[in-house]
């Protein structure tokens, strides 16, 4: 085992309806599944993977942890670099996606937008600005 927490392998984000979620990962994403079973979908982003876990098998995953649901609100947001926002914004927009915001240049230099999954976990793009010289 590594002695450093510094790589993060998996995430895996807790959904009620795993076919409409799947779905929705395929078609945006374009991600593979690399793993499936009747409570979960497993897919790949180079480096990470992301698992949907159906809610119900979720609650043994965590236990005694409680598994919110998805009236509770946000408490984390997910963020996939890009080389352009605007035109991943219009990529998204032929795939059905609805932004939540954005596009729009933040003050720490990134140009986001924002958008939710099926479940309700929100998903951010965002692009590096170019510095001005001398910052």
């Amino acid at each position: 085992m590594s002695a450093t927490l510094s790589s993060v392998g998996a995430i895996t984000l807790f959904v009620e309806d795993l076919e409409r979620s799947k779905s929705f990962y395929q078609n945006v994403f374009g991600a593979p599944v690399i793993y499936e079973d009747d409570d979960a979908a497993t897919f790949r982003f180079e480096n990470t993977l992301i698992n949907l876990l159906k809610a119900p098998a979720a609650r043994d995953l965590i236990e005694p942890g409680a598994v919110a649901g998805p009236e509770t609100g946000s408490r984390f947001q997910l963020t996939v670099w890009v080389d352009d926002t605007d035109a991943v914004c219009a990529e998204l927009e032929t795939r059905g996606v609805a932004l939540l915001n954005g596009p729009m240049n933040r003050e720490w230099g990134v140009r986001t937008a924002s958008f939710t999954d099926p479940a309700g976990h929100i998903w951010e793009i965002a692009q590096a600005l170019p510095q001005p010289e001398g910052s």
